[in-house]
């Protein structure tokens, strides 16, 4: 039986962090789309042992996307600083903020604008006063 040649894709050189982040986010796309398959599978059949394996397998391709996202940020520092502005954008889109309000996270200071204000939610804190 045919055998893939384990050293078919070596580069005569080792990759930079720029070149293995570009690398990493193919990988994840492949992560993305077995996990998109999968679920396919889940949706087209009533076999529950199947869907047990498939779901299992399923959560097995979510670990390794998240895992390769956490590679990226430490590979590209660019990636990076947008994950750090990102939840902060989130809660401002979602919270009704003006385009400029989002847009400003990250640019000089990096800060929620101080106009903006975010829903309050009850926490055990918040409670005990």
């Amino acid at each position: 039986m045919p055998q893939t040649n384990p050293f078919h894709s070596l580069v005569p050189r080792k990759l930079t962090d720029s070149e293995l982040a570009r690398s990493i986010r193919l990988n994840i796309e492949a992560e993305l789309d077995a996990i998109n398959l999968y679920a396919a599978h889940l949706d087209a059949t009533d076999n529950e042992e199947a869907k047990a394996i498939l779901r299992h397998v399923m959560d097995e391709e979510r670990e390794h996307a998240a895992l390769f996202w956490q590679l990226i940020a430490r590979l590209d520092p660019e990636q990076a600083q947008h994950d750090r502005e990102a939840s902060q954008k989130y809660r401002l889109i979602t919270t009704g903020a003006s385009h400029d309000e989002v847009e400003a996270v990250g640019e000089g200071g990096g800060g929620v604008p101080a106009e903006v204000e975010l829903p309050k939610h009850l926490t055990v804190g918040s409670l005990r006063k």
